[in-house]
């Protein structure tokens, strides 16, 4: 029997009312799906960036003020014994840049706007967000586990999401290298897999029970990129992601480019090439202060990554302690209140480096430096220049 309330015009009245209600409830509920949100372990919801932003124009008067406080700021604290180079950009437009000291110290060769950086840690920002877009692309999926691609590795219950996030308790190479390795020879990051399977270093955790920093996770992410690609890393990411975003001064330092390495320094002594200069994914990627001003851009747009998986990357995800520090997928994430910051540090032999961004203010911080120089981290005090507040907390290196 055709049910009375087709026919009843009062009961069809009120019929199309409530699936009017209840169509605007949906897409309330839909529009909301694209604003990201999340408690983070200070109890504070945070929003995610959204991928989207569109930048407000600077007027002119803007950019000479910022400028100029940018500029005042650098030269009162950090450009003495500074080496290096520096950008601060707002609303994807560059307010300040400084390219200061020397290159190769042997060459006399100067630092300039083209001059690439070890990044250090920096470098895991790449690598995650090349993970997430062969995830995008379905060719992994980050419950995949460790021994989907390494058979042989002996240790279980872990999952390539746990890598990126850095809750899969493995123990760090860089320490268990310098055990029984023979320092006279640089290992690769198939070396470091290798001698995980046959000597089965201790894990420092079982598998997402903490958080715990570790250069393993992102050698090893690295290799599942490999495998995934079939291709080396740094062929990977040169064509497949440095060049088509523009980013014209990266790559990747492997074993077959030792013979053209660039040292770091300790004041003027460079520190050699040792055993473990030759691993990537976790480290080795070169780039520019400019490179970073671009890949800082690419993550307000959806032209490499969609918005969700972006905001995604940007959630945090240890929460077993009440702190202002957080991880997401490949960035660390600090909650002062209201404001957020996203970013990564990074510190190898001479290398000292900082992306900062300053999430509330649209605002990028970017220092890099090949000579010894602790200061670098506290570049992100510049942005009390957009805030208006000084800012003394403490943030990762």
């Amino acid at each position: 029997m055709t049910p009375f309330l087709l026919f009843c015009p009062q009961q069809h009245n009120k019929l199309t009312v409530i699936r009017s209600i209840y169509s605007i409830f949906i897409f309330c509920i839909l529009c909301s799906c694209n604003q990201t949100t999340q408690k983070n372990n200070t109890g504070t919801v945070v929003q995610a960036p959204t991928a989207d932003t569109i930048f407000r124009p600077l007027t002119e008067t803007e950019k000479k003020k910022y400028h100029d406080a940018i500029a005042d700021y650098y030269t009162t604290h950090f450009d003495r014994g500074f080496n290096g180079s520096l950008l601060v950009a707002k609303n994807g437009e560059i307010l300040f840049e400084a390219y200061k000291g020397t290159y190769n110290f042997a060459t006399g060769e100067p630092i300039t706007d083209h001059t690439p950086f070890h990044l250090a840690s920096i470098s895991k920002t790449f690598t995650a967000m090349t993970v997430l877009k062969l995830w995008e692309q379905g060719k992994i999926s980050l419950d995949d586990s460790l021994q989907k691609f390494f058979p042989a590795l002996p240790y279980k219950g872990i999952t390539v999401k746990m890598l990126l996030n850095h809750r899969s308790g493995l123990p760090n190479y860089l320490y268990f290298m310098d055990s029984i390795w023979n320092k006279k020879q640089k290992a690769t990051n198939e070396d470091v897999l290798n001698f995980m399977i046959v000597h089965k270093p201790r894990a420092d955790a079982m598998p997402n029970r903490s958080y715990h920093y570790c250069n393993t996770n992102y050698l090893l992410l690295a290799l599942i990129i490999e495998q995934t690609t079939r291709q080396s890393f740094p062929t990977y990411m040169k064509d497949s992601i440095f060049n088509p975003l523009g980013l014209k001064d990266s790559y990747v330092f492997s074993i077959k480019d030792t013979a053209s390495y660039n040292p770091t320094y300790s004041v003027t002594k460079p520190f050699p090439m040792d055993h473990l200069d030759c691993t990537y994914g976790d480290k080795n990627v070169y780039s520019t202060v400019k490179d970073l001003y671009m890949w800082d851009k690419v993550l307000y747009t959806n032209n490499f990554l969609k918005q969700s998986t972006i905001q995604m990357a940007f959630l945090p995800y240890s929460n077993e302690k009440r702190s202002m520090h957080n991880y997401g997928l490949g960035w660390h994430l600090f909650f002062n209140k209201s404001d957020s910051i996203i970013y990564h540090n990074g510190k190898w032999h001479g290398s000292n480096t900082a992306f900062t961004r300053l999430i509330k203010d649209s605002a990028t911080i970017i220092m890099l430096g090949n000579k010894l120089n602790n200061n670098i981290y506290r570049s992100r005090e510049m942005g009390s220049v957009f805030t208006g507040k000084e800012d003394d907390n403490q943030l990762e290196q």
